[in-house]
């Protein structure tokens, strides 16, 4: 009824758009309601039957049609976990509009951390999707016979997998690429990688050879040790810096940018070592630090190393974005994050307000290559709210940062408590599979960071 209050303003003699979708969503309900409340018109020669379970009374249909509208949103979510992000109002109106591939576009931020529009070529028509562009402008190709048809949940979800085995494949060359001895490392930024290879790239290749220079200082080899190795990573960054102040393109621009933003926190581990004369690779000076690696098959992929914490890069497409400037701070932040995610449990940065423990956690999850989706918590969260979004974390293996978490009531907070001890022991003891407040659900790795700042009007101590 609510979606049917809205009237079209027809100045021009025209239905506007959105009330054509705002109909089309109404319809949906409307056919919902009439099989909730099992409604037809009988025959008259058909035999009369008594009444059965489904048959509704007055005040019941309302009732039945509200629950069937869940279940078949349920269902639908449950197939493409990302939907959970959406508010019911969204996903009818993708679901309504669901032979127009087009009409999904607004709402991919919500679903993906970068992806922000499907390139389907100039045919507006088109169902075949060839690439996928960042809110920068940055276009990755996606490859051949990937389509948009059929239900919306099962062609967004191969649009997903094709996202993460594209990058996947695209970070490989990039580092094939990386070891041409014809180029120079300034040079290889430029040719037209993306982004987020460019800077994960950088890091891999940093910490291989940042390890070589260590053995090497540990035998002796002063002419590729880490002096030499400081010496010749300084000249890098100074080219780098050289080149910024050359007339680029705006999104090279943004690229190197980030890339100079991590290579000075690399420059300062390098000077780092050698002050404490790190010998070793398991000195824990270097195993404190955030360290990239490519394993070949049968892993291959992008492994990263933290301390004692393994973690898989997630290839989630970040785009060319910007970096955090990584203080000790920082580093100590993440060695926590990252320790709690090896230990499959949750994280809780506390400090004052505007100290950086969201931004902090959105960057470490940026780094990893993992979607992090940020819900600002407030007095007016319930347990079904709370529990709508787990169901989504748990199911697409994202990470969540749940920002002022102590400004939910109490009562709610000992509900809250309990749904992340589900989780918790699910993932602690391996389970494919867990039920989750009565409904089944598939259960994948993911992590849950709680941010608060205690002593402040309207927080839960």
């Amino acid at each position: 009824r609510h979606l049917l209050d809205k009237e079209p303003s027809v100045a021009s003699g025209q239905t506007p758009t959105p009330f054509i979708h705002t109909m089309k969503a109404a319809f949906v309900v409307l056919a919902l309601a009439l099989g909730a409340a099992n409604a037809f018109v009988p025959h008259p020669a058909a035999p009369r039957r008594a009444p059965t379970v489904r048959s509704a009374t007055v005040a019941e249909p309302e009732k039945a049609t509200a629950f069937d509208l869940k279940e078949y949103l349920e269902t639908k979510r449950g197939k493409f976990a990302r939907f959970y992000f959406l508010s019911n109002d969204e996903l009818l109106e993708i679901l309504s509009s669901a032979k127009d591939p087009q009409a999904v576009q607004p709402h991919l931020r919500k679903c993906f951390e970068a992806l922000v529009r499907l390139d389907f070529g100039d045919d507006p028509g088109s169902s075949d999707i060839f690439g996928m562009l960042s809110p920068e402008k940055e276009r990755v190709d996606l490859g051949k016979h990937l389509k948009a048809r059929g239900n919306v949940e099962d062609w967004l979800t191969n649009v997903e997998d094709r996202m993460k085995s594209s990058l996947a494949g695209f970070m490989k060359a990039a580092l094939i690429d990386y070891d041409n001895p014809d180029q120079e490392r300034h040079e290889w930024v430029m040719c037209g990688h993306a982004g987020q290879l460019v800077a994960t790239v950088a890091q891999m290749t940093w910490a291989r050879d940042t390890e070589k220079a260590i053995r090497a200082y540990g035998e002796g080899d002063k002419e590729n040790g880490l002096e030499n190795w400081f010496d010749y990573f300084k000249k890098d960054l100074l080219k780098l810096i050289e080149l910024i102040r050359t007339d680029l393109k705006k999104i090279h621009r943004k690229i190197i940018v980030a890339l100079v933003t991590t290579d000075v926190h690399a420059r300062d581990i390098i000077d780092e070592l050698l002050e404490h004369g790190v010998s070793s690779v398991n000195n824990f000076t270097w195993v404190q630090q955030l360290r990239y690696y490519w394993e070949e098959p049968p892993v291959d992929t992008c492994i990263i190393q933290h301390s004692d914490a393994r973690l898989e890069y997630g290839f989630e497409y970040m785009g060319a974005t910007s970096r955090l400037v990584i203080t000790p701070l920082t580093d100590r932040c993440w060695m926590t994050l990252t320790a709690s995610y090896g230990l499959k449990l949750g994280a809780a940065p506390a400090g004052p307000a505007g100290t950086g423990k969201t931004e902090s956690s959105k960057d470490l999850a940026k780094a990893i290559g993992i979607f992090c989706v940020v819900f600002n918590c407030s007095d007016q969260i319930d347990y079904k709210m709370m529990a709508k979004h787990f169901r989504g974390l748990a199911q697409s293996g994202t990470w969540t940062c749940l920002d002022e978490f102590n400004r939910i009531d109490i009562e709610v907070l000992s509900v809250v408590a309990q749904q992340m001890q589900v989780l918790t022991e699910g993932r602690v003891m391996g389970k494919p599979n867990i039920n989750f407040m009565g409904i089944e659900i598939v259960l994948k790795d993911h992590h849950t960071i709680i941010t608060m700042n205690p002593g402040y009007a309207g927080r839960t101590e």
